[in-house]
């Protein structure tokens, strides 16, 4: 019976999608279902091969050795930032230090692939071949594939000559997929408090669920003439032409304006983050007076219990899961995983069904923090239009994310019991 309520959950989580779709006539249902089944068949392998884990391993493996060198340019000037594991002197590490200061060095770094055009060229080619499977742009889905491992502020970081080139809704698009993913550099960190082969098999689930999604919610008809990649020069991938037109600045000026460029966007999504914790934190308390009971985890909490029944769990087990979904929208990811750490572990406790589902459900920054971030990023890489468009979107933005947590959690739990 849980395993038909299960199928059912996964039928609604696609359903709230189609119902809120800003244009149902538009939705590519072909790129749908093969994307749909792509996911159902992706869950199996790497809930049942360890080698399709271990291959999301090794590529985690290379962006996070890519951050940890990024810590020895932070130890050089803030030592007591950075944990003595990398160098440093320091306790533990803030958000800023582990998450937001090494986009100092990847932002750069990928920038100096693009300026050379090693960057376009794979772009072009990956793009092209999971634009053939899946039916999306080229760019679109490659940013997928991006973001699995980079995370929504550094593949958005990276992204900024096709952020700049794209129209505003293809850019929404980006905005409602970032919500879903997570950055490389934390991986290590989920797999020690949770089961770390659920983490990495949410990490593609979360991307392919993101693109079917964005597809439902935001359908965007991409031209043949919009479908190319950004150069440095302003040219683009149109068919096989290469453009050569556009003239390359010093490549010195190039690497201080990237660099500085990404200092700027550092301030933009702290300052953004900052203020959007703080204002969640000022509801709370606000409602708190009204009855101390009363806050928006609780809330979220109670809105988020017939989805969590329709994971395919008994009622007690939905609640508490619930009761874990609204604490992870409110606050993040990692506040859940310290709560269960102790204790998730014990399939004998939870059962591998739940166990697998909740892991898989708090595996994304989808949570309201993290519409600063990204609408952080955006101020600093997109123009004005773009800009008003995204934040007229955050509705659209934390619907997404849920809706990409539950499916993955509610597909995962499909061969997990």
């Amino acid at each position: 019976m849980y395993l038909i309520v299960n199928i059912i959950g996964v039928l609604v989580y696609l359903g709230i999608a189609f119902l809120f779709s800003k244009s149902k006539k538009t939705i590519n249902w072909k790129s749908t279902a093969i994307v749909l089944v792509l996911n159902l068949v992706i869950a199996w392998i790497l809930t049942s091969f360890s080698w399709g884990r271990d291959a999301v391993q090794a590529a985690a493996n290379g962006f996070n050795w890519l951050v940890q060198v990024a810590y020895q340019g932070i130890v050089f000037a803030l030592p007591n930032w950075v944990t003595p594991q990398f160098g440093g002197t320091a306790k533990s590490m803030n958000f800023v230090t582990s998450a937001l200061l090494p986009i100092l060095l990847i932002v750069p770094m990928f920038d100096i692939l693009t300026y050379i055009g090693f960057l376009p060229w794979i772009i072009k080619w990956i793009g092209r071949g999971l634009s053939a499977i899946t039916g999306q742009p080229k760019f679109e889905s490659f940013f997928s594939v991006e973001m699995m491992f980079l995370g929504n502020t550094e593949a958005l970081a990276v992204s900024r000559l096709q952020i700049q080139s794209m129209r505003a809704e293809r850019n929404v698009t980006l905005a409602m997929m970032s919500m879903s993913c997570i950055t490389a550099s934390i991986v290590g960190a989920y797999t020690q408090m949770v089961p770390g082969n659920y983490v990495l098999t949410a990490i593609p689930l979360n991307i392919l669920n993101a693109i079917i999604v964005t597809n439902i919610l935001n359908p965007v008809k991409v031209t043949s003439e919009e479908d190319t990649i950004a150069k440095i020069g302003g040219g683009s991938d149109a068919e096989e032409a290469e453009m050569e037109g556009g003239k390359k600045e010093p490549f010195f000026s190039f690497l201080g304006d990237s660099i500085l460029g990404a200092g700027r966007l550092i301030l933009i999504i702290a300052a953004n983050v900052i203020a959007f914790v703080a204002l969640a934190a000022l509801i709370d308390k606000l409602l708190g007076l009204i009855n101390p009971w009363l806050s928006l985890e609780h809330i979220l909490g109670i809105i988020m219990f017939p989805f969590a029944w329709l994971m395919g769990l008994n009622v007690h087990d939905a609640f508490q899961f619930a009761q874990y979904m609204g604490t992870k929208l409110v606050t993040n990811e990692f506040v859940v995983m310290g709560k269960i750490a102790p204790t998730i572990h014990d399939v004998a406790k939870y059962g591998a069904h739940y166990q697998a589902q909740l892991t898989v459900f708090l595996t994304s920054f989808a949570n309201f923090s993290t519409t600063g971030m990204i609408i952080g990023a955006f101020k600093g890489l997109a123009d004005k239009e773009t800009n008003g468009l995204i934040s007229k979107n955050v509705g659209y933005m934390l619907l997404s994310g849920i809706l990409v947590s539950l499916l993955s959690a509610g597909i995962v739990g499909l061969f997990v019991w």
